[in-house]
């Protein structure tokens, strides 16, 4: 695994890389106290976990983590800082840690080894087609993941699988998709295009029939598919003990469900 340090006080950026080159779970530490300097090397070298300072000139850690993401989705983001303040704004990034300074190496190995293990369970299924919603959504196939032309294309699919094969109009779809804009002409040509980009993405990795179209609208079949999510619900213990409250990040819309299954959490933990 290969972590990045970004801190612009070289006392704690050297004490911080230090720390991580000590933990065994680490294959790589590389630090830096100029994110510009950063991002030109995240460019050119994938990221597996970031430690970042949020106090910093030019680029802060809030805008480092979002271009670290942009970059390596699955990149696991802990925030080490000296301002509680930012932690809402942190959590909203579904960072995997947060930790104030002056940390220790105890606290640090605990986060690490945290994000690591969301990294090593994010998919147990050996399943053909595989779906994970807990965390990032991402579909599996053969234990590949899916790579979609169109951000949009895969949202889309995300919500179908949520719906647990109810239909949908593609109407319902992009009011979920664009937070409730009209949908006028412009949209449903819009709507159109990323429903064709997600039949041919699937039609690549030969999985197209897992949707149904049916008089103008469609859903995911879910008997065709091993999804995280429809084993919570149907209460496979193995599941429900590794979900740690992260249920379609990138997603607002998911919030919902993400509510529906801490609560069923909380209800069978009171019984």
């Amino acid at each position: 695994m290969r972590a990045i340090c970004i801190d612009d006080e070289e006392l704690i950026l050297n004490m911080t890389v230090s720390m991580c080159e000590q933990l065994p779970q680490l294959d790589e530490v590389h630090g830096f106290s100029d994110a510009t300097e950063a991002l030109g090397w995240i460019d050119k070298n994938i990221v597996d976990i970031a430690l970042l300072d949020i106090d910093m000139p030019e680029i802060n850690g809030i805008q480092m983590a979002m271009e670290i993401k942009n970059r390596y989705p699955n990149a696991s983001i802990i925030f080490i800082t000296g301002y509680s303040e930012y932690a809402l704004e942190a959590f909203r990034l579904h960072a995997s840690g947060y930790l104030l300074k002056p940390i220790s190496k105890e606290k640090l190995e605990k986060e690490i080894e945290y994000a690591l293990f969301r990294k090593n369970t994010k998919l147990h299924s050996s399943a053909h087609i595989a779906v994970r919603t807990f965390g990032e959504f991402d579909v599996f196939v053969d234990r590949k993941i899916v790579n979609f032309s169109r951000a949009k294309s895969k949202e889309f699919l995300a919500y179908l699988v949520e719906k647990q094969g109810d239909y949908i109009t593609k109407e319902d779809a992009a009011q979920v998709l664009w937070e409730e804009e009209n949908y006028d002409r412009a949209k449903q040509k819009q709507m159109d295009v990323i429903a064709r980009s997600l039949y041919a993405t699937l039609e690549e990795y030969g999985i197209s029939d897992i949707l149904e179209k049916k008089r103008g609208m469609i859903r995911v079949k879910p008997e065709k598919i091993d999804c995280d999510l429809y084993r919570f619900l149907a209460g496979d213990a193995e599941i429900i003990n590794r979900y740690r409250g992260e249920y379609m990040n990138s997603y607002s819309w998911a919030s919902m469900m993400e509510g529906y299954i801490t609560n069923k959490l909380d209800n069978s933990d009171s019984e």
